[in-house]
Order: C-alpha cells, then sequence, then structure tokens
C-alpha cells in the first residue's frame, strides 16, 4: 500500500516502474513517483515526452509493459469512481449528436450503474456543473456547435459531474481564449480547496509557477518530480528539453524568463 513519507497518509496516486513502448519502441521508460493529496500539480516536457501517454497509461487507456497503478493504495481498476479524467479537446468526435447537457450527466454514470438513466437529480447535478464552468446557458446546445473554449469547458463540467477525488486533465488550456483560461484555472483551485487531487499535462511553461503547487518533467523518463519553487529550474528544464529553451536573464525578480522552444 502506498503512502506519504512524511505523514503516513494514503497517497491519491503512486505509479511504480511504468514502462510504455508504441511498436517496441519505449516512450515512457521506468516511471515511479508518488502524489501528496490536494494538490495541483503540473506535468510538462517537450513534444513527444510521454507526458499524455504516461497519463492513459496510468488509466488503463494505453497498454503498458511494466508498471503497478495504485489509486488510495488500491489498483485502479478497483477505483475508476474515485478518477475522473479530460482528455485532449482534439481526441473527441465533436460531431457526435449530442447537447451539451447530456455531455455532463456522462459524468454521473459511475454512479448510477449501467441500467439506471439519468432522473432530476443527475439534471440538477448536470445544470450545477455547467454553471460552475459558465456554460449553464448553452446547456441545450449541441457540442459541435460550441467552440473550442467551450466545449473544453463542458468537459470540465462532465468532470465535476463525476464527483471524483483524483483527476487528470491532459492539455486543457490548449487553444482556449483568456477568460477560458481564467475560468479553467479558477475551477481547479476550486478542487483543490476540496481536497482533490489534480495532474494536469501542461504546455505554457510561463504560467506554471502560477497555476502549480507541484511540478513533474518527463522527457521519456521522468527527470525530476517535486514542489514548484525548487524542481522548476533553469537547470532541470535545460535537462528536460535538451537545451531548447532560451532564458533571459535581468527581469526584475532575477528568475530566469522563457522566451522560446516551450513544445508540448
Amino acid at each position: 500500500m502506498a503512502t506519504s513519507s512524511t505523514s503516513g497518509i494514503i497517497s491519491p496516486l503512486s505509479v511504480t516502474n511504468m514502462t510504455v513502448a508504441y511498436q517496441k519502441n519505449p516512450v515512457v521508460r521506468n516511471v515511479s513517483f508518488e502524489v501528496n493529496e490536494g494538490e495541483l500539480i503540473g506535468i510538462i516536457g517537450p513534444n513527444g515526452a510521454g507526458k499524455s501517454t504516461l497519463i492513459k497509461a496510468i488509466l488503463g487507456l494505453q497498454p503498458a509493459l511494466t508498471g503497478q497503478t495504485l489509486v488510495y493504495g488500491k489498483p485502479y481498476k478497483t477505483q475508476r469512481k474515485l478518477v475522473g479524467y479530460v482528455p485532449q479537446r482534439e481526441s473527441v468526435d465533436w460531431d457526435f449528436p449530442t447537447n451539451a447537457l447530456d455531455v455532463v450527466m456522462m459524468g454521473r454514470y459511475g454512479h448510477l450503474g449501467l441500467l439506471r438513466r439519468p432522473g432530476a437529480k443527475e439534471k440538477a447535478i448536470g445544470m450545477e456543473c455547467l454553471a460552475k464552468v459558465g456554460m449553464a446557458d448553452f446547456a441545450g446546445r449541441q457540442i459541435s456547435q460550441l467552440s473550442g473554449g467551450q466545449q473544453q469547458r463542458v468537459f470540465l463540467a462532465r468532470a465535476l459531474a463525476q464527483d471524483a477525488t483524483l483527476y487528470f486533465m491532459d492539455e486543457p488550456f490548449a487553444g482556449v481564449d483568456a477568460a477560458t483560461e481564467k475560468a479553467i484555472i479558477t475551477l481547479l483551485n476550486e478542487l483543490k480547496r476540496q481536497g482533490k487531487t489534480v495532474l494536469v499535462v501542461h504546455h505554457d511553461l510561463a504560467t506554471v509557477e502560477q497555476y502549480f503547487d507541484s511540478v513533474m518533467l518527463i522527457n521519456g523518463e521522468l527527470i525530476a518530480f517535486g514542489p514548484t519553487g525548487t524542481t522548476f529550474t533553469e537547470r532541470r528544464l535545460q535537462e528536460a528539453y535538451g537545451g531548447r529553451l532560451t532564458f533571459l536573464k535581468g527581469n526584475p525578480s532575477d528568475e530566469p524568463l522563457i522566451v522560446a522552444g516551450t513544445g508540448r
């Protein structure tokens, strides 16, 4: 059973020796880590680093060669109801004929079981979750008629409706406008205040220190994982990105400004 090394509390997520390959070529190699409860955790690294692959392997959506995933000390397969997932927007078929509220209520199926249909209670929960992401007025709108940012908000609302305790979000800020980005980070902080744990694949290095409590640097393997203040450093970033970053010194905080080559 995985526990926190400092408090003895069972970790929301413990991953051990995770290795994933495509056509026998390892993409993620021997990754192990354990997260603390109630944190926002950024997963960053260059294009092709294996960030999304790692999440999918943890969730059983991508076969792994080796590895074990424990959610609150138990195998993930027995803890699915505790886990919410927001995939990359590009991976979703937005032409599927359904409206925003129906998408959100899909997050309730784990509570209902396969044979029960959503009722008034689930509809009320769905509307509440849409309201939290500023989309209540679009409940009846077909998802294909929504903008990219609106679609992302609907998927966040679906994750909220699931009422999970551990969330994975794969680039939720990608391609959204400033208002949606603000709404998303507000929501993430609300989840944190509720004691939820959220892992976010993120590509904008300029906002990492502002958004996340801890950061995980990945490039095929785990480069570093720890509190953002001590882990998100120039040395670690150069190690993760292979020297493809440019830093400028001399800004008022004397911290490096990342100005190019951030990748995803």
